[in-house]
């Protein structure tokens, strides 16, 4: 199954446009997990099992595991989802961006080694950097077009040829980048009038949105501008908010307590909300 075909399943059949971000940060994590060896897989595979019946897909940042040296415990974390939550696209939050024969073992990386379902990348270094990444069909590639951050208007949006430069980039995306269907684009929900650009310039290809939650975003605003008319088409990601519901003993309750309310929140701004199946969660 490839990934956009994993996700319009997993949009369906949980109800939900939510992507629960896992960025463990060992500073924060309940005391009991504290000084474990296995704390950040403990804590992301707690989180991810308790938050599961409310979220479309699972984004694990790579900078929160290597930074502890804990990418093997990013790879059995990844091998719990895969084994406990098989229909939940596991998307690998990278933002990798060299040549192409680096950019080759950056997608071993996600593809092979993190058995992701799809990774973030970004364009800067042109179509040679993304192309290894497309001999893997049936994977995802979300592109960096329109950050949350701040400081992405530094180069972001920059005119080309009467253009901002994210349209650009979208536009290359969707019309040139895009011959295997599995293309998305990163687009930050702290900027809705972008938001709503990207999504007429690219029509339902997937949206992974980042910015809501901690980083400020407003909910319908960007459910408003970024989701298709069928009320899909967006990963709307929330980390901190979730992660970090509580600092004790019940930080799994909290965590899909938060996970719950924020799809919730989002399912009532959308235009359409797809029908829960019969296995709905």
């Amino acid at each position: 199954m490839s990934f956009i075909q994993k996700l319009e399943q997993a949009w369906a059949s949980s109800d939900s446009l939510l992507t629960v971000g896992l960025d463990p940060d060992p500073a924060r994590f309940p005391a009991g997990l504290r000084g474990r060896r296995d704390a950040i897989f403990e804590f992301c595979a707690g989180i991810a099992d308790a938050c599961a019946p409310y979220a479309s897909s699972f984004k694990p940042q790579i900078a929160y595991f290597a930074a502890q040296r804990a990418e093997d415990q990013l790879e059995a974390l990844c091998a719990h989802l895969r084994t406990r939550h098989p229909d939940i696209p596991i998307v690998l939050d990278a933002k990798r961006g060299d040549i192409g024969s680096t950019a080759q073992q950056y997608a071993i990386e996600a593809f092979e080694r993190y058995g992701a379902d799809a990774v973030t990348v970004s364009p800067y270094m042109g179509s040679d950097s993304i192309e290894p990444y497309l001999e893997w069909p049936d994977r995802g590639i979300l592109v960096l077009c329109r950050t949350s951050n701040p400081g992405g208007s530094d180069l972001q949006f920059l005119e080309v040829e009467g253009e901002p430069l994210y349209l650009r980039v979208a536009g290359l995306v969707a019309d040139r980048w895009n011959r295997h269907g599995q293309c998305g684009l990163v687009v930050g929900a702290t900027f809705p009038a972008e938001l709503a650009a990207v999504r007429g310039r690219v029509g339902s290809m997937p949206l992974l949105v980042p910015g809501i939650g901690a980083q400020g975003g407003d909910i319908p605003a960007t459910v408003e501008a970024g989701c298709t008319a069928g009320g899909t088409g967006m990963m709307i990601n929330s980390a901190r908010a979730i992660l970090y519901a509580s600092g004790g003993d019940d930080w799994r309750e909290a965590a899909a307590a938060a996970a719950r309310a924020t799809r919730d929140a989002i399912n009532a701004a959308r235009p359409v909300s797809a029908p829960p199946s019969g296995t709905s969660r």
